[in-house]
């Protein structure tokens, strides 16, 4: 007897029609047709059962503010930074908990049930900080939440930006975060990157960095980051985020740095929907795409995962929540059309990124925690394709959340028609290899 079945699925790895067992709160057995009655039986019907998405860079104490004080007249990054820094002293922690809490419940509808979310800490009050850590405790039944010291306005370059970095460390933030891009000069830029990485290795902590946000080829913050890295032994504890300056190098020279990339162990964390929509704003034509080089840095065997950054903040007026809308904007702005490019994708908003954030017992594995989603989709390529409707989420042998198909009924001369978006599959191979 399991406590839930679910049954005729595909997998994410090409595994089709097996069911998935759970006992408790864990995945007991995945297998062809599993013996045995369930507290709850769920048919896939053949559709894609996955790992919950997760996204490991977001800005969750600016989430949902779109229009407080005012709007983002111009759309830009830079009237984005002016209007944060308008809202901040306005800011109070009931209001940033129930912004907060709202997005989350929005996550959970979407499947998103992993969020690294950066904090501001330039504020010496650290409401942010309040705030974020008791959502963290609220959400911590069906969202795991990690959040990050971010020093809005520089570690260096705000009065009291580093005391108040490390006061939030102390108050249980749990990841070391900077942004060397936005101080003064590069080599305060660069002291930043040595500074923030010592404090992370002596509280044994991880690092998340804002690095090269910039269209400014000469903006080589990630360099120091990846020789910090090694310096400080936090190999495979250090994520750079955005890295867009990459975009805007020489060839010769990105040879080099995705190769110290790679040697250090550094996690790499692109933003398409805001990477594509705030860089290269000082351009006419040809414009710049604005993400970093994610085909290069694949192909060097560095992990990569895209992470959402924004909904309808100071920054990005759009977003929805959903991790495969922002693989959809990864896979045509990075060019990433083949069959396995597109299946990388759906990696870099699942396995990929919940390798980034250190996720235990995470994943379709006999053992591990019981959380997956079902989605209106047969396969990781249609999910992108469609932006699959999520029609359970599962969270520690739980359904949390449910919806109902995508359906159009069409009543047409002669005939009556019900329109599946998921029916649309390819007519030749479609198998994983």
């Amino acid at each position: 007897m399991f406590d839930l079945i679910i049954r005729n699925a595909h997998l994410p790895d090409g595994r089709t029609g097996v069911d998935i067992a759970v006992t408790g709160d864990r995945i007991a057995a995945i297998e062809p047709a599993i013996a045995g009655e369930a507290g709850e039986v769920i048919d896939a019907g053949g559709r894609l059962v996955s790992p919950p998405f997760v996204d490991p860079h977001f800005h969750m104490d600016a989430t949902l503010s779109l229009g407080l004080p005012r709007m983002n007249r111009s759309g830009t990054l830079l009237e984005g930074i002016a209007l944060w820094g308008e809202l901040k002293p306005l800011l109070t922690k009931d209001a940033l908990i129930e912004r907060a809490m709202r997005y989350c419940d929005l996550a959970v509808a979407q499947g998103l049930l992993a969020i690294r979310s950066h904090v501001d800490t330039s504020d010496p009050r650290l409401v942010t900080a309040e705030a974020l850590l008791e959502v963290r405790d609220r959400v911590k039944p069906y969202i795991d939440l990690q959040l990050v010291a971010f020093p809005q306005d520089g570690y260096l370059r705000t009065p009291g930006g580093a005391a108040s970095l490390e006061r939030a460390l102390d108050m249980g933030v749990d990841i070391v975060g900077g942004i060397p891009h936005f101080e003064r000069t590069m080599a305060d830029g660069t002291e930043s990157v040595a500074a923030l990485c010592r404090i992370a290795a002596e509280r044994g902590l991880r690092v998340d960095m804002h690095c090269d946000e910039s269209d400014d080829p000469l903006s080589r913050h990630v360099e120091t980051l990846a020789a910090e890295t090694v310096r400080y032994g936090l190999q495979g504890r250090v994520a750079g985020s955005h890295l867009t300056s990459m975009h805007s190098m020489d060839n010769y020279y990105v040879s080099k740095l995705i190769a110290l990339i790679a040697e250090s162990g550094l996690h790499v964390i692109p933003n398409p929907l805001i990477n594509i929509t705030l860089q290269g704003r000082h351009d006419t034509y040809p414009k710049r795409r604005g993400m970093t080089r994610v085909p290069e840095l694949m192909a060097a065997g560095i992990n990569v995962g895209f992470g959402h950054d924004c909904v309808m903040d100071p920054w990005y007026s759009l977003g929805s929540g959903d991790m495969l809308e922002v693989a959809h904007m990864a896979v045509h702005v990075g060019q990433m059309t083949s069959r396995d490019a597109i299946r990388a994708c759906f990696d870099a908003v699942t396995v990929n990124s919940a390798q980034i954030m250190g996720l235990e017992d995470y994943g379709l594995v006999v053992g591990n925690r019981a959380d997956c989603v079902l989605l209106q989709a047969a396969d990781p390529i249609e999910a992108i394709r469609l932006k699959a409707t999520r029609l359970a989420v599962v969270r520690g042998g739980k359904v949390i959340a449910r919806a109902q198909p995508r359906l159009s009924q069409l009543t047409l001369p002669g005939r009556a028609v019900t329109v599946d978006p998921a029916a649309y599959a390819p007519q030749g191979d479609s198998s994983v290899g």
